[in-house]
């Protein structure tokens, strides 16, 4: 019995995928097209969780044009809780940073520099 050639099954694999829409890949290199073609799974994913409430910010935010007076605890804790603190340990420049602001890092090129 013969072998078939090469080139000829190449050729019935390639009206095969033409036939059923399918990606000819004869050297069979992963491609990716098996996870490509699957549903996305974001719009399902966002379904199943249940839509955020308004918080303070949406609120106030919406309702800016009727002056009304919002009062957000969270917020307001937060600030309670930094005024207690020192100014170096709230987010902001670094001492470095600081430093170099106030002209300081050029006497150190010029002392590095003698």
């Amino acid at each position: 019995m013969a072998a078939i050639p090469r080139a000829r099954l190449l050729d019935l694999m390639k009206v095969q995928c033409q036939i059923f829409s399918t990606t000819y890949n004869p050297e069979r290199i992963r491609m990716g097209n098996k996870i490509l073609r699957q549903r996305l799974k974001g719009p399902s994913l966002e379904k199943y969780y249940p839509p955020r409430g308004p918080t303070i910010l949406t609120l106030e935010k919406e309702f800016k044009s009727l002056e009304l007076e919002t009062i957000n605890e969270e917020a307001d804790w937060r600030e309670e809780h930094l005024e207690g603190q020192p100014e170096t340990t709230r987010k902001g420049c670094t001492e470095e940073e600081a430093h170099a602001a106030s002209g300081n890092s050029a006497d150190k090129k010029d002392k590095k520099g003698k």
